[in-house]
């Protein structure tokens, strides 16, 4: 068997899956009820072809333009609060000091298969090893496009701790990190990481997991919430639309940067992953916030432009008063002074970026719920 498919959960870890209200006898479930309107009725699920061949501008005609952020990392963030996107949805996240990892894929496939499968646009802007010290590494759920077996066999030879959802252990334990640097949460489970005030709680989604053949929803997907006396910092991971996102702003929000997954959509997949409108349907639900787009512009895994997510975007924010935080691949941001977005995005195929787009938006005590 392939080692980058990963391992089952056996012994305590099975034992404390199964007593998880979200287990359903033989894997996790998702609770939230599908919202109408989310998944196109006339809308057909994408065949193998479709996936092959479907589509068009799948990818760019050239690299996307990027920043080495290690000049910008040696500085502190004056508001406290960084994030630094370095493809998909990896973030190196800086929160009063801590440093956070999310969903850190180096490989250059989402695959299990380093020879075969989607295949990043372009390296990421910095090199695994010369990352800063890390505090934590965040892992939502295990699809290969957020859980990548050669960057955790690389991590695992390091002293970082792991903090990931229920199940998702026994991969990261079969890839060699040892099991004292591994905390696995349940939803709405908290775990301060030792010698900070950060405190990291796993909060629903609606999605699914699996590696294999055999193992669907063997494992948990979760959101993930990121607290600090001062700064709040929500992370999708995957997910359609729920009305939990109303009750994660109720009990752990508001929040000062909100990272929603918007690309590798489809018509037929709106109740486990959002796209660029329904993520700003989230955001509203969560209450607002600086928005900072995941999950785009690295892999081709469904049929639409490569750029579409951040087009769309860009034409529905500013009409409903959102702050998009859209900054290059590795460029250091701190939302708190981000006031435009420049289509960095546009240079890679019509040859140059079009003018900045002012963002103007309402504070997050003033975002309706209903």
């Amino acid at each position: 068997m392939l080692k980058s498919l990963g391992s089952m959960a056996e012994g305590l870890r099975l034992e404390r899956m199964r007593a998880s209200r979200l287990w359903a006898g033989n894997g996790f479930r998702n609770l939230a009820p599908i919202r109408p309107g989310l998944r196109d009725p006339a809308a057909k699920f994408p065949t193998l072809a479709d996936f092959l061949c479907g589509g068009t501008r799948r990818v760019p005609t050239g690299p996307l333009p990027a920043v080495d952020p290690r000049e910008g990392w040696r500085k502190p963030a004056g508001s406290g609060l960084r994030a630094t996107w370095l493809g998909h949805s990896t973030v190196l996240l800086e929160i009063d000091g801590v440093r956070l990892l999310t969903d850190p894929v180096w490989g250059a496939r989402a695959s299990p298969s380093q020879l075969a499968g989607p295949r990043r646009f372009q390296p990421v802007p910095v090199a695994l090893k010369a990352l800063p010290p890390i505090d934590a590494v965040l892992v939502s759920h295990d699809h290969y496009d957020h859980l990548c077996h050669p960057t955790v066999r690389a991590l695992a030879k390091t002293a970082v701790p792991f903090v990931a959802s229920l199940g998702v252990g026994a991969h990261l334990q079969g890839w060699g990190v040892a099991p004292e640097r591994i905390v696995e949460l349940d939803w709405w489970e908290s775990h301060r990481l030792p010698g900070t005030e950060v405190e990291v709680t796993a909060a629903p989604s609606q999605h699914f997991s699996g590696r294999g053949m055999k193992d669907r929803n063997a494992t948990l997907w979760s959101s993930l919430v990121i607290r600090s006396p001062r700064h709040r910092v929500f992370f999708s991971g995957d997910t359609g639309l729920t009305d939990q996102y109303a009750e994660i702003r109720r009990r752990l929000g508001p929040f000062d940067l909100v990272m929603l997954e918007v690309g590798a959509f489809h018509p037929a997949w709106g109740d486990i992953h959002l796209g660029p409108a329904n993520a700003l349907e989230a955001l509203r639900l969560l209450g607002g916030g600086a928005f900072l787009p995941v999950h785009w512009g690295t892999f081709s895994l469904a049929m639409h432009a490569w750029d579409e997510p951040a087009e769309t975007l860009l034409a529905l924010a500013p009409r409903q008063g959102v702050q998009l935080v859209m900054p290059q691949l590795g460029q250091p941001v701190e939302p708190a002074q981000v006031d435009q977005v420049v289509p960095w995005w546009r240079a890679v195929d019509h040859g140059e970026a079009a003018p900045a787009v002012p963002m103007t938006w309402p504070k997050a005590a003033a975002w309706p719920l209903d």
